[in-house]
């Protein structure tokens, strides 16, 4: 028989003072202002249940979040009642034991189920308490509840971003600021009475992505072994499996930040798809992967954006509403492709197949044409993905990598250098030519085309006595390999070719230029567009040696040949063309240079578009011919749209923009604006220094012009 005061009612039963079971306040709370704030905007009106749910990644500080809000609100809500919610069974007995403690008597007289229903029905009948449930690993666990309190406050803490009811407001949970990380670090390393220098907190912060749980486990770890911040950041990259799974002594096993996420994906195990996605996402760019690469990853594009989408739900990565681009937490990559044998998701031959992966899908989603500027928005995307893959895979690469990351490397190089970024463009080369030779061979064909884009490159940055003897060595390769008139040996003895002309040696260049040509005629015809090609080269060595009249008539050639077999808006046409008007120009023909000029930019900004870097280089022409011909009326708005639309296309610090900065400024300069040609000069010469580097011939000519320039202003 139940005694009488269990039969009292629950609405009859008033909430008692003091009734709070929230976990022990930490000493050491840094940051979550804004949070805090969004906490503290919900408003409670009587009568109105208000629901917050706060979710993130395992380890972002949910629970600490609403602990600390909790304890700070404590004198305004009666009960406050926390309940574990991971489970339908775990909520059912927090509010089990939220019935016993309103009403003590009631825990030995009435089942679990009884106090349960006791307990839900106390919640709907009173007002200002706050109920807690912490963890809550499927919305629908807490919908019925939900339902049935039509007042007072609960909070709530899930990894899960996506599926709650209406009646809830979401409230994603970032991680730290490195200023807040970094305090928190230092919080927890001092109280052990030791002390971290701030720059080595930070460096430790940022490579753990300023993520709670794994700031505090370092500094923890940091506090208990008393190593540095640098044997803390060495350890942790050659030995990471130990380090992400194990925490410092009497720290619980599952509050690791390995374990964290081991949680999250036992939840998706029931496919292999969110998991290998996973383990492949975390070989690139933690930020802004782009659709057109993460949808490749698997063999069904609904089953990977499905896969994506339940990773987004358990807050293992976010997707831009707008993009579709994917952002992964660095730290959640790091444990991602650190092999554990014990940890079943992440098994050493798993993580291989994953790798593998990242790298097929990164060459399967680069663009056709790198010269086409349609695609460069999404090569700048992928080359921070290329440099992540070589950066994590270089410690354990196989020749298998390494032959897959020479075909990215060489690839990505050719598009690094057409925008002027030529350091970087160098350093591919140089790293994809090493992996060619180790796993090809010094004579394979993907070895040689590296090797002449690295001469190229070299070639670029006015390096001249690098990019010469790898010229030759590819000639000589060429030569020994696929026979002295194969496509590819011609193509290298251009290239050296021009590297002569480039260097000044026209000596040398004029007769291998004509060597180029003999060998196209014999082999391919008269009329071949490499023949042509060759013809218009070696015009243009006779204009750079000053033999002018011998310029034209091989111009002439090229033009009467490509009007024969060539399409009339060939491109090669239009080169032809653009080096016959230069040749005018140079014998001082302005106006027929000037007419055939127009209509060569005509015809470009028709077949290419107006903003295509052809197109402004036969803009820049006509604006020069302009110039030379006294119109600077016309000169200079050409010469400042050409330098407006290079850097939208090409970015201020490319060679072509640096030239055109250099070029407006002679124009003011001729106009007699010298103080705006000095201005552009002292721009162009910075530029050129940073991007060049004091050697090259481009950077010496602007340096000498801005000292010109200067001395006239003070004569």
């Amino acid at each position: 028989m139940l005694p009488a005061e269990a039969l009292v009612a629950p609405e009859a039963v008033p909430a008692p003072a003091g009734l709070v079971n929230l976990p022990m306040r930490l000493r050491l709370f840094v940051g979550r202002e804004d949070a805090l704030g969004r906490l503290d905007t919900a408003v409670e009106d009587p009568g109105v249940v208000v629901v917050q749910a706060v979710h993130g990644l395992g380890g972002i500080g949910k629970s600490t979040l609403v602990a600390q809000w909790a304890h700070t609100h404590r004198d305004g809500h009666r009960p406050i009642w926390w309940i574990t919610a991971d489970s339908p069974a775990a909520l059912d007995a927090g509010l089990a034991a939220l019935a016993a403690a309103l009403r003590p008597s009631l825990g030995a007289a009435m089942p679990a189920p009884t106090l349960r229903e006791w307990a839900v029905q106390w919640l709907a009948y009173h007002d200002g308490w706050l109920l807690i449930l912490d963890n809550v690993t499927d919305p629908g666990h807490i919908t019925g509840l939900l339902a049935r309190l039509p007042r007072g406050r609960i909070l709530v803490t899930s990894r899960r971003a996506t599926g709650w009811p209406d009646i809830v407001t979401p409230l994603r949970l970032d991680v730290l600021e490195p200023h807040q990380a970094v305090d928190l670090l230092t919080g927890i390393v001092s109280r052990s009475g030791a002390v971290i220098d701030p720059v080595d907190a930070a460096a430790v912060c940022t490579e753990l992505g300023c993520l709670p749980l794994a700031v505090e486990q370092a500094g923890a770890y940091l506090a208990q072994t008393g190593v540095t911040a640098a044997d803390y950041l060495r350890l942790l990259a050659e030995y990471p499996a130990q380090m992400y799974r194990d925490g410092e002594e009497g720290r619980a096993a599952e509050r690791t930040v390995a374990r964290v996420w081991q949680v999250t994906l036992d939840a998706l195990a029931d496919d292999p798809l969110p998991g290998h996605l996973l383990r492949t996402l975390a070989w690139y760019a933690p930020e802004a992967i782009p659709r057109s690469l993460w949808h490749r990853l698997g063999d069904v594009e609904p089953a990977v954006v499905r896969a994506i989408g339940r990773l987004a739900a358990y807050n293992m990565l976010t997707i831009d509403p707008t993009t579709q681009a994917v952002t992964v937490h660095r730290l959640v990559q790091a444990v991602a492709r650190t092999p554990d044998p014990d940890n079943t998701h992440r098994q050493p031959d798993d993580i291989t197949t994953a790798r593998v992966a990242a790298a097929i899908g990164l060459i399967a989603a680069l663009p056709d044409d790198w010269r086409a500027p349609t695609t460069w928005p999404t090569w700048h995307a992928l080359t921070h993905h290329i440099d992540a893959l070589v950066t994590h895979t270089r410690p354990h690469a196989t020749d298998a990598d390494r032959a897959a990351q020479a075909c990215l490397l060489n690839s990505a190089g050719m598009f690094l250098e057409g925008q002027g970024n030529l350091s970087q463009a160098i350093a591919y080369f140089g790293q994809a030519l090493t992996d060619y030779r180790r796993t090809l061979g010094d004579d394979a064909p993907e070895t040689l085309s590296s090797m002449n884009n690295l001469a190229t490159a070299y070639q670029a940055v006015g390096d001249l006595k690098r990019a010469i003897p790898l010229y030759k060595q590819v000639i000589t390769e060429c030569r020994r390999t696929l026979g002295d008139d194969a496509p590819e040996t011609l193509s290298s003895m251009n290239n050296l070719a021009g590297a002569y002309q480039a260097v000044g040696n026209l000596k040398r260049a004029i007769p291998l230029y004509k060597q180029v040509i003999t060998e196209c005629r014999r082999t391919l015809g008269d009329d071949h567009p490499d023949t042509l090609g060759s013809v218009n080269n070696l015009a243009g060595a006779y204009q750079a040696a000053g033999d002018l009249k011998q310029a034209i008539s091989l111009y002439d050639q090229a033009i009467a040949a490509g009007q024969r077999t060539l399409d009339t808006d060939h491109p090669q046409m239009l080169t032809f063309r653009n080096g016959l008007a230069n040749t005018y120009h140079l014998v001082g023909n302005l106006p027929q240079a000037i007419s055939l000029l127009k209509q060569v930019l005509t015809d470009g900004r028709r077949l290419f578009g107006p903003r295509h870097p052809e197109t402004l280089i036969f803009a820049n022409n006509l604006a020069y011919a302009y110039k030379s011909a006294g119109n600077l009326k016309r000169a200079i708005p050409l010469y400042e749209q050409v330098l407006t639309d290079r850097r939208k296309v090409l970015g201020d610090n490319h060679p072509d923009t640096l030239l055109s900065v250099n070029n407006l400024a002679g124009a003011y300069w001729s106009a007699g604006s010298l103080e705006r040609a000095i201005l552009l000069l002292k721009q162009t010469l910075t530029g050129c220094q940073r991007v060049l580097g004091t050697d090259h011939p481009q950077t010496r000519i602007v340096y000498n012009r801005l000292q010109a320039a200067v001395a006239s202003r003070r004569g």
